[in-house]
Formats: structure tokens, sequence, C-alpha cells
């Protein structure tokens, strides 16, 4: 039993779109996804739109998140909330903040 492992590599995002931008092309998220904090919130928590390689866990390690989390903290605050509720609602999804990267 293996976890898909998907880097979210967050260098030049600096606003929500980018974010959302970047999560949905990164997270292979559906065409419907909104790019808004809920839908994020629920295509994260929701085993049903992972890659079918996340069948048995998804990780999901954030890197170059310092200098979005610098330019727009309110926004970043958000978007910690979003990845631990949906690490709380999806037991197999694990986000991780990756340390270093942001020179």
């Amino acid at each position: 039993m293996t976890e898909l492992v998907v880097t979210l590599d967050l260098d030049g995002v600096t606003d929500k779109a980018g974010l959302m931008d970047r999560c949905a092309l990164t997270l292979e998220l559906p065409d419907w996804f909104g790019r808004n904090w809920d839908a994020l919130a629920d295509s994260l928590s929701d085993p049903s739109v992972w890659p079918t390689e996340a069948a048995d866990g998804f990780l999901v390690v954030v890197r170059n998140w310092q200098p979005y989390a610098k330019a727009r903290p309110e926004e970043w605050e958000i978007a910690q909330e979003v990845f631990s509720a949906a690490v709380n609602r999806a037991p197999s999804l694990s986000v991780m903040l990756a340390l270093g990267g942001s020179s």
C-alpha cells in the first residue's frame, strides 16, 4: 500500500487566483472545480476526484509557499485552514508544508 505523493509548487504564485490555478493543474482537479476556497476544500477532501493512483492515500507537499504567505498573509491563513479542514475530513489525505526553498 503506497500513497500518491504530489508536489504543489507555489513558486511564482502571488494571489488566490494563482493558487487556485496551480491547485487545479497540479492536483488534477475536475473541470467543474470552482476556484474558490469552498471548492478547494471539497475537492481536497473528496477521494473520488483525486487521481486514480491515490487510492491508497494522497500526500500533497506544498513547496515555495513562503513568498505567497508573506505577500498575502490573510489568504495564506485561509489556505492553511482549508488544507487542515480537508485533512480532517479525509483521513487518507495529508498536506505538508515543505521548509526551505524560499531563496
